[in-house]
């Protein structure tokens, strides 16, 4: 039985990995941060079977800016793989705590290569989650592995920094290491702070009568978005290479975030128009497919109607520096292990929706 060791196992990847994993037999210890309160909801139906807790699903107290949490459980654990997925992943969030952000994604990658290096764990592989925010200002389209960087957040920064740690201690120490540079990834997992849930959430607040607003920031930004349960399948794949390397995952598509909002919209019955121009541009209902609201809802008693204004810009919520254009090719993963995404945009964006309505309609709901 192989062991794997997992850091932001309490994250939307960290979660699908761990299912993974769990299915082809592996023994699965993930790291979590001390805090007043439990964020392990994501993994609540594993860690609560007790045909997995402490058999084959083990969680420890540890954190990236503690080098000797991470040597104790090295020593302890003596995992055959590592992957690497905690880090303080909001972009813009990055812009109010640079020096955290650098601490956790840049510098704890660091510590957990030089504790991989100090405890003699030399046959061990590290997947470290590398982001497409490493492109930034983008110098070519679309991107990939040989794609110069333009990192333009703090985050972008921090990461670019731990993409060329791994490089540095695959090459200096011969440690197994490997970047996954992944696009966008989505999900009913999602945190709530991140756009795309942002959205799919506020929707269905919004036809429950929660909320009679979903506010965002630039509409234009565009990226590449795909499914993260098959992108956490492509990370234990580049692991299983025999020999480390640095790979892209993406699905090849780009889609703006005011195409999200539509198509969001769209799957439950509302067509969206747009008035006014820059900060005052405002989306609005054309139509409405009661039939299709009232499913969604679970009940005919929806909050929308024809000419309501649902969507609206804050300045609040735009970068210092914006990343305008992303979009991957995964033709190496593709022609290397065989990966590519399944699940199309459209798609995505109904399975995140309907699991927010689903979420909506079931216990505590007020429908």
């Amino acid at each position: 039985m192989k062991k794997a060791l997992i850091t932001g196992i309490t994250g939307q990847d960290g979660s699908y990995l761990t299912e993974i994993l769990l299915a082809k037999g592996y023994e699965v210890h993930g790291i979590i941060r001390k805090s007043s309160s439990f964020n392990t909801a994501r993994i609540d139906h594993l860690y609560r079977d007790q045909e997995i807790l402490n058999k084959k699903l083990f969680l420890h107290y540890g954190d990236l800016i503690d080098p000797s949490s991470l040597n104790r459980l090295l020593e302890k654990i003596e995992p055959d793989e590592i992957y690497n997925l905690a880090a303080q992943s909001h972009v813009k969030v990055s812009f109010d705590v640079p020096d955290y952000t650098a601490q956790v994604d840049a510098l704890g990658t660091l510590r957990f290569l030089d504790a991989i290096r100090e405890t003699g764990l030399r046959r061990v592989k590290f997947y470290q989650a590398s982001t497409s925010e490493l492109f930034g200002k983008v110098q070519e389209v679309p991107q990939k592995e040989t794609t110069p960087f333009y990192p333009r957040s703090p985050y972008g920064v921090a990461k670019l920094f731990a993409y060329w740690t791994i490089v540095n201690y695959r090459e200096a120490y011969d440690i197994y290491a490997s970047n996954g540079i992944l696009f966008n990834h989505e999900s009913p997992r999602r945190g709530n702070t991140f756009v795309t849930k942002k959205i799919t959430r506020e929707i269905s607040r919004i036809i429950s009568g929660q909320s009679d607003r979903l506010v965002l920031g630039n509409l234009e930004a565009k990226r590449d978005w795909g499914f993260a349960p098959e992108y956490c399948e492509g990370m234990w794949q580049i692991l299983q290479q025999d020999v480390a390397d640095d790979f892209v995952l993406a699905t090849g598509e780009t889609h703006s975030v005011r195409e999200f909002v539509e198509v969001a919209f769209a799957c439950v019955g509302v067509e969206i128009g747009w008035t006014g121009t820059g900060a005052d541009e405002k989306g609005v209902a054309l139509s409405v497919n009661k039939d299709l609201m009232a499913q969604q809802l679970g009940s005919d008693m929806f909050n929308v109607t024809v000419d309501d204004v649902l969507v609206g810009l804050s300045e609040s919520y735009l970068r210092p520096t914006e990343v305008d254009l992303l979009i991957g090719d995964a033709s190496k993963a593709r022609q290397t292990f065989g990966w590519t995404p399944k699940t199309d945009f459209g798609e995505l964006v109904r399975i995140m929706v309907d699991a927010d309505c689903s979420e909506m309609r079931g216990p505590g709901s007020h429908f």
